[in-house]
């Protein structure tokens, strides 16, 4: 075994072997280890304490029946989902959860990262801040009042949007948007679009910034047209800003509740329901604790389910530059 240099007390030199300071060394990464647990300890209780334990305590809560009026628990196993199952507005909140995600994934990601590829590869330079910042202003404004704002624009008698169409001369396409079953939801997911489509292009932005621009040089050289650009440069190359939208915009989807609450409140005849709104009405309004807390899993069950195959899918196609 090769020895390495040392220093002894008097000054002279000696060999002590190597292993001594691997030894050290393995000693040292140890203890620095160690100090990095106990840094990131108090973030992992936290996170133990206000996301796991209520998460675990909310599936265990879903298998008993119980009220805020009897404080003793019976155990029902799997009734409460047996019940969803069997409920006609738990379905129709869940259609209206699923319409809600479509329709956010082609607006929000896919219109998002069209408009922001064409902002930062055809309009000049000097224009492209005030485009982002014009489109931003939208999601800087709270659900809340967004939902107020809709609320006015669609009255069915001094509303923005009849008024419009009697003006131009469309009168007879006029409704009551929020008051009609099959028009309710809808009116809904179109001011969420408008709410959130800004945030999503400005993310986009930033990626397609990040993109080397020689990319692109090469295929104005190649000759490359404005769309093969987009699909053959653009998408493969903000493909985990794409993941990350996907997943984002997907739990959104499944966790709608101020706009709805703020709307309709889930009418008319609980046509705008979503899994949120019903899951407040079960527990707060109905006093159905239990059966709340099973909408709440599948609401957990759904979101990661998609979560986890979005990111597994997404690693498989992951693209290196």
């Amino acid at each position: 075994m090769m020895d390495a240099p040392g220093v002894t007390s008097t000054g002279r030199t000696r060999r002590v072997p190597d292993g001594g300071y691997k030894e050290g060394a393995r000693k040292r990464s140890g203890l620095g280890g160690w100090r990095s647990l106990i840094w990131i300890l108090p973030g992992l209780a936290l996170i133990a304490v206000f996301v796991y334990f209520p998460l675990v305590q909310n599936i265990v809560l879903s298998f008993f029946h119980w009220t805020v009026f009897d404080p003793d628990q019976k155990f029902v196993g799997g009734a409460n989902y047996v019940k969803a199952a069997g409920d006609p507005v738990f379905w129709r909140s869940l259609f209206n959860n699923v319409a809600y995600a479509v329709v956010s994934l082609v607006f929000q990601v896919g219109g998002a990262l069209v408009l922001a590829a064409i902002i930062e590869d055809f309009v000049r330079k000097g224009f492209r801040g005030a485009l982002r910042a014009i489109y931003f202003i939208p999601s800087a404004v709270s659900i809340t009042v967004a939902a107020l704002l809709f609320y006015f624009i669609y009255q069915p008698q001094t509303g923005l949007l009849n008024v419009a169409l009697d003006t131009i001369g469309l009168g007879q396409f006029a409704q009551t948007w929020l008051g009609q079953e099959n028009t309710a939801i809808w009116a809904i997911i179109v001011m969420s679009q408008w709410q959130s489509f800004g945030y999503t292009t400005l993310l986009y932005s930033v990626a397609i910034q990040r993109i080397p621009h020689d990319l692109y040089d090469a295929a104005d050289i190649d000759g490359i047209g404005p769309l093969r650009r987009i699909t053959q440069i653009t998408m493969p190359l903000v493909r985990e800003m794409s993941t990350l939208l996907i997943i984002v915009t997907i739990s959104g989807a499944f966790q709608v509740f101020n706009e709805v609450m703020v709307m309709t409140g889930g009418g008319p005849n609980n046509s705008s329901q979503v899994l949120g709104t019903w899951l407040y009405n079960s527990g707060l309004i109905n006093n159905d604790f239990g059966y709340a807390a099973a909408i709440a899993t599948v609401i957990f069950v759904i979101t990661f389910g998609l979560a986890m195959g979005q990111l597994w899918f997404a690693r498989k196609r992951r693209v290196e530059w």
